[in-house]
C-alpha cells in the first residue's frame, strides 16, 4: 500500500521540478524486518516505524532524478552510523552539495511531510530564506551546536521550529539541526521533560518552548554558545 496518493505525489513532482536545482542525497538508517527487535544493548531505540520511513522515502525518490536513497542497517553497520552521529532510529540525512547537519528522527509525516521537502529542496539550492542578520550571525558561530526539535505529526505549529533549525543548520558548518517525533522516542520526552510541541533543545542547556520568531530562535542559539548573554 501507498503512503502517498496521486494527488500528493503530483504536486510534490511539480514541485520537485520547480525548485530541485542540484542533485540530494537521502541518508536512512533503519533495520531489516527480520531485526526489528533489538538486543539489550540498545533496547529503548525499538524501531516501530522503520518500514514505513523507507516506504516514504522510496515514493519520494521516485519523484525526482534528483534525488538518491541510501539506505543502511543501523546495527549491521554501527561503526557508520557512530560516525555520523545516529543514535536512534529511522533517522533520516539530507546531504546536498554538503553535508548539511540536516536530520530527521522518527516518521516525517502529518505536517512534517512539508519540512521534509523543504529541507530536500534547500539542501539542493544551497541556500535558505532567513535574514541576512541572521545569516551574517551564523557566519560568526566557530563552536559546536546541537539543536533537537521535538515534534509531533499532529502539530501545526512544529514546522515552523523545524524549518528554522535545519536553515540554520544550512547556513552554518557548525550546527546540527534534528527533528524529533517524540512520541516515537518516550526516553527522551522523560529526559527532557517535554509537556507540549514544539520543544526546542540547544546544546543541552538552553530550551524554548513554542513556534517563535526567527530572531528569538537566534537569541536561543547565540545564548547556548554564550551562557552569559540572556536574550532579549
Amino acid at each position: 500500500m501507498e503512503l502517498l496518493n496521486e494527488t500528493i505525489k503530483e504536486a510534490t513532482r511539480k514541485k520537485f521540478e520547480a525548485e530541485l536545482v542540484n542533485p540530494v542525497k537521502l541518508i536512512l538508517f533503519t533495520q531489516e524486518p527480520s531485526r526489528l527487535i533489538l538486543p539489550d544493548s540498545v533496547r529503548g531505540q525499538e524501531c516501530p516505524f522503520c518500514q514505513e520511513t523507507r516506504k516514504l522515502l522510496e515514493e519520494i525518490t521516485a519523484l525526482s532524478p534528483k534525488i538518491q536513497l541510501e539506505i543502511h542497517d543501523f546495527l549491521a553497520e554501527k561503526d557508520l552510523a557512530e560516525s555520523l552521529g545516529v543514535d536512534k532510529i529511522p533517522a533520516i540525512l539530507i546531504h546536498g552539495q554538503k553535508e548539511y547537519g540536516l536530520r530527521f528522527f522518527g516518521f516525517p509525516g502529518g505536517y512534517e511531510y512539508g519540512s521534509l521537502l523543504k529541507a530536500i529542496i534547500q539542501a539542493s539550492q544551497d541556500k535558505t530564506d532567513l535574514k541576512e542578520a541572521t545569516r551574517q550571525a551564523l557566519r560568526k558561530i566557530n563552536s559546536s551546536v546541537h539543536i533537537q526539535v521535538f515534534v509531533t505529526p499532529t502539530c501545526p505549529y512544529c514546522p515552523l521550529a523545524v524549518e528554522l533549525a535545519h536553515s540554520m543548520a544550512i547556513e552554518s558548518p557548525f550546527i546540527r539541526a534534528d527533528m524529533i517525533e517524540a512520541s516515537e522516542f518516550p526516553h527522551l520526552i522523560n529526559k527532557y521533560q517535554i509537556f507540549g510541541v514544539p520543544k526546542t533543545v540547544i546544546n543541552e542547556t538552553i530550551s524554548l518552548e513554542g513556534a517563535v520568531p526567527e530572531n528569538v530562535f537566534l537569541e536561543h542559539v547565540l545564548r547556548a554558545i554564550n551562557p552569559q548573554k540572556e536574550p532579549s
